[in-house]
């Protein structure tokens, strides 16, 4: 087996050994699936209802217990033992099991059930596993947290008490790896959303719903500001696009045929039902419809931050990368079959010029294509799947960009590029998406007139660099700590005058650092200096400028940086200067 499945067998193997050990510890639990998972493993259980009618719960001190109990097992060595078994033996051996009897019986006709057992405990299981409990080290998993979870992620299912868990070869890399955990945590977006004051969710308003705070919302301007630069430079054209839309359009566009479960419910509106848009591109569509259009004209590249709403379950919902409304950085590009390559070439270049500016130039590159054995599932016949697939290529290659081919990950109306940013602890996060769509320019029956006199059907991208503004924004807070570049932060220098005496000095100075085109405040509180200059790392503001009596009589600055740095006095025309160039060449101090 390849390391990966090696893991992934531990790992699954560690599941058992666990739910053996809930078992002995509640005999009543019901059981409902443990699979393993990027970077461990969870179980599922149901515990039951207390007399109250409240569910049973594990605790932490339970984990420990857990975990006791599984190195008990671990060090008997039990060996794992597979068996296939027919429906009916499997429904007898689960009979007080109500969701692994659920998953029996929604098994195709013919499917093997297979079941694995060590010493007395039995799951039903695909496996595979190791040898035997004494494969897993006892010094090298950890039972990491509880958490509930919806029966098959349906929020009218029951909710059942899942414990994640983490098991490594060795112990060495479970420390590694715990170490880890530590450093993401320290970096968690919306931890450092409420201590900088940036974001937040209420349920008084809806989950999934982001609150901008002034120092996020400026933030905020500075990236759509930025955007919007770069992409009259790059020759698109910038829309506004209604919120809502008529039933009848996202019938046309097939949103409500193939993604209505991801919609919200229909209002109606003097006896016609409206939806709010989960996507901005039949409104783009319906701006290129407004009159014909010679190929002269084309490519068209409309783009806009346009905000949509899109129903996700609850239990996925996770600050600011999973959420209800986000604003896309869409666009969409109309053009003729002989541009497709080109076009495709300047969403590449305009991707690493964009991303590179924030910071991220580390990148994976997934190229999905059709599946060749069940071409039956995608629209457009395999001229137009060649044509657009190898468009996509040359344009990777051209760029000398390594890919990975996703075969049968393309969705039914074209083939796509997703680019992964790679943050500073390497973990990787999609954002840039460049999609053919043979679907859309057919529905609406887009054309254009071209030389010959006669209409075409012209090529039609969808392409997001950001993704959404609310999810890069996370990725932004977690890759830099919240230690924004300087053309980022907020407030890009505080001002601290050590005593009442020097604030008069230090509003001069602030007006004239604004005149600069800084972002500048000053701290007049009470706090002694050393307690003023803190409370700016805290905020993570990237210059500290203090001033006392000889400061202001030589009318410079000490300059310390948020990274505990003295870097001493300095004329305010040095500083001014050293700043600007940190956010002219957009990096940090």
């Amino acid at each position: 087996m390849s390391e990966q499945k090696d893991l992934d067998a531990l790992r699954h193997s560690t599941s058992h050994v666990m739910a053996e050990a809930v078992l002995s510890m509640f005999p009543e639990a019901k059981l409902g699936i443990g699979p393993p998972i990027e970077d461990g493993f969870y179980y599922d259980f149901d515990l039951g209802q207390e007399e109250d009618g409240s569910l049973i719960t594990f605790t932490a001190e339970d984990l420990g217990e857990i975990e006791a109990r599984m190195r008990d097992s671990i060090e008997a060595h039990k060996p794992f033992v597979r068996r296939e078994i027919s429906q009916e033996e499997a429904e007898e051996i689960f009979a007080d099991q109500p969701y692994k009897l659920e998953l029996i019986e929604d098994m195709e006709e013919g499917e093997v059930i297979s079941i694995y057992s060590h010493d007395g405990f039995t799951d039903l299981c695909k496996g595979p596993h190791v040898d035997n409990t004494g494969q897993i080290s006892p010094n090298a998993f950890k039972l990491l947290s509880i958490a509930g979870a919806y029966w098959r992620g349906d929020e009218q299912r029951p909710m059942l008490q899942r414990i994640y868990g983490t098991v490594w070869p060795t112990q060495e890399e479970l420390e590694a790896y715990l170490q880890r955990l530590e450093e993401i945590e320290k970096r968690d977006h919306r931890r450092l959303g409420r201590e900088l004051d940036l974001f937040s969710t209420h349920e008084e308003s809806g989950a999934g719903l982001i609150h901008w705070h002034p120092k996020a919302g400026l933030v905020r301007t500075i990236i759509e500001d930025f955007w919007r630069q770069e992409h009259y430079k790059a020759g698109y054209e910038i829309v506004y696009s209604p919120h809502i839309g008529k039933a009848s359009l996202w019938q046309t566009s097939g949103h409500l045929h193939f993604y209505q479960e991801n919609m919200y419910s229909p209002m109606d509106i003097e006896g016609q039902e409206y939806f709010i848009k989960p996507m901005n591109c039949p409104f783009h569509i319906m701006i290129y419809k407004t009159r014909t259009r010679s190929y002269r004209e084309l490519p068209l590249r409309l783009a806009e931050l346009g905000t949509v709403y899109r129903y996700e379950r609850s239990g996925v919902l996770h600050g600011l990368m999973r959420v209800r409304g986000f604003t896309q950085d869409d666009a969409h590009i109309i053009c003729r079959p002989d541009q497709i390559e080109d076009e495709i070439l300047g969403c590449l270049d305009l991707t690493s010029h964009i991303l590179g500016s924030f910071g991220f130039r580390d990148y994976e590159i997934a190229l999905s294509v059709r599946d060749p054995e069940h071409k039956e599932k995608y629209i457009g016949d395999d001229a137009m799947w060649e044509k657009a697939e190898g468009s996509l290529v040359k344009a990777l290659e051209r760029r000398n960009l390594p890919h990975k081919r996703m075969e049968g990950e393309a969705v039914f109306y074209g083939p796509k590029i997703d680019v992964h940013i790679k943050d500073a602890l390497g973990r990787l996060w999609q954002c840039t998406t460049i999609q053919f769509d043979f679907n859309v320019p057919e529905r609406f029956d887009m054309t254009y007139v071209g030389s010959d006199g006669r209409e075409h059907r012209p090529y039609m991208v969808h392409r997001t660099l950001l993704g959404s503004l609310e999810r890069f924004f996370g990725v932004l807070i977690e890759h830099y700590s919240g230690a924004f570049p300087v053309w980022l932060a907020p407030v890009q220098a505080r001002l601290i005058p050590i005593a009442d005496r020097h604030n008069d000095y230090a509003y001069r100075l602030r007006d004239e650092l604004k005149e600069a085109g800084l972002r500048v405040e000053v701290d007049d509180s009470d706090e002694r200096m050393q307690a003023k200059i803190r409370q700016a790392q805290l905020e993570k503001i990237p210059y500290m400028l203090v001033m006392g009596d000889r400061e202001v009589a030589e009318e410079t600055v000490s300059l310390r940086l948020r990274t505990e740095e003295d870097l001493g006095p300095r004329s305010v025309a040095e500083f001014v200067k050293m700043a600007q160039q940190a956010i002219a060449e957009k990096r940090d101090l």
